[in-house]
């Protein structure tokens, strides 16, 4: 059967141990006694009560007896097929292990054992189950106490990739006694472990410091929705009643690495801020030597055109002259050109063939000399 092996003890639903309806002797009552030892023990006290009962074989056939033996078997019999359901309970009747009827408030026939068993669920019973490191919640919102479980289920990791101690209560009950019955083998630990998840995915969507901020208790409602969200999904009839969050706290193993990691974010800002101002000194010097060489390009390529525009100018006037007359023209631009050549030189041409009368020809001599100096 589904619910049969919890907590070690078939459930503890029988001989002893916690079940969905609290602790044995608190509101239990769904054992049914033992018929054949609580006539047996009826009997023995019975006995012991007669006259002459210490004694084997005298007064077992008397009329006594028998009246005895007959309120016995009432009561026995009033208790064996009959069971009542406290007004905080619910009566789940099972026939053969299979479920077969809820039973309300008051008392009712069944068959009994081992034909019918009785399962009496209190579904309005608030249970509760920290997660941490054993913080109290219990002054806090009316939560009862409860199991405290390992605190290290309530390390989580961030948005951002940090580390953070997020210790949190669940309050919850039961809103379907057939569903918690069945459906679900281990109740408290099934809370427990969708607890960590919603939480973890909560926690998981935010930064560090987003989960260290005083508003972070406002996610409360969230990891509720999440919880019954999944618990619904498990068809589990248990209701989500509240969620209590404690102030996160970084652990104190990686104290050091967040303080070097807030460290390395002032850094970094620190830095961003020094290359901004580089940025804004050095890139305006940049664009305006761009707009320097800029203009002396334009500077530049003005002055060439204009010089090519007027050669081109001069070009055409010379071709028309060379037109009209070509030896003429030609003549004047040899001229013009060797002029243009020996004008830079420290070279004296003589001609031979000139008729000097055999005058000797001055050479300036000093002022050669100081030209090639």
């Amino acid at each position: 059967m589904p619910w049969s092996g919890q907590n070690g003890n078939n459930g503890g639903w029988k001989g002893g141990g916690d079940g969905p309806w609290g602790p044995r002797g608190k509101g239990g009552g769904n054992q049914q006694p033992d018929i054949e030892e609580l006539f047996k023990k009826s009997q023995d006290r019975l006995k012991r009560a007669m006259p002459g009962g210490g004694h084997k074989g005298r007064g077992l056939g008397g009329p006594i007896f028998y009246l005895g033996l007959a309120a016995i078997l009432a009561v026995v019999g009033f208790f064996a097929f009959t069971v009542k359901v406290e007004p905080d309970q619910v009566g789940i009747v099972t026939q053969f292990g299979k479920y077969d009827r809820a039973l309300p408030e008051g008392l009712h026939l069944r068959l009994p054992n081992p034909v019918e068993k009785v399962y009496l669920v209190r579904p309005q019973f608030a249970q509760q189950i920290t997660v941490g490191g054993g913080r109290d919640f219990s002054r806090r919102g009316g939560f009862r106490s409860g199991p405290i479980e390992d605190g290290n289920a309530s390390l989580m990791l961030t948005g951002d990739n940090n580390i953070v101690d997020v210790q949190f209560s669940i309050q919850w009950n039961i809103n379907d006694a057939k569903k918690y019955l069945f459906n679900v083998e281990n109740p408290a630990k099934t809370v427990r472990e969708v607890a960590e998840s919603a939480m973890r995915q909560v926690v998981g969507q935010k930064t560090l410091n987003d989960v260290l901020n005083e508003t972070f208790e406002q996610n409360q409602d969230e990891v509720l929705k999440v919880m019954q969200k999944t618990l619904d999904g498990y068809d589990s009839g248990i209701n989500i009643l509240a969620v209590l969050i404690g102030k996160p706290d970084v652990p104190k193993d990686v104290v050091q690495a967040v303080n070097d990691v807030e460290a390395a974010k002032q850094d970094k800002s620190r830095l961003e801020q020094e290359a901004k101002a580089y940025s804004n000194k050095v890139v305006p010097e940049a664009r305006g030597e761009a707009a320097k060489i800029i203009q002396a390009a334009e500077a530049y390529k003005n002055r060439v055109v204009a010089e090519a525009e007027g050669e081109a100018v001069r070009f055409k006037k010379i071709y028309e002259e060379y037109r009209k007359a070509p030896d003429i023209t030609r003549e004047r631009l040899y001229l013009e050109m060797m002029e243009r050549v020996f004008s830079g030189t420290d070279k004296i041409i003589l001609d031979s063939n000139s008729t000097g009368g055999g005058v000797v020809p001055y050479l300036p001599l000093n002022e050669l000399q100081g030209k090639k100096k």
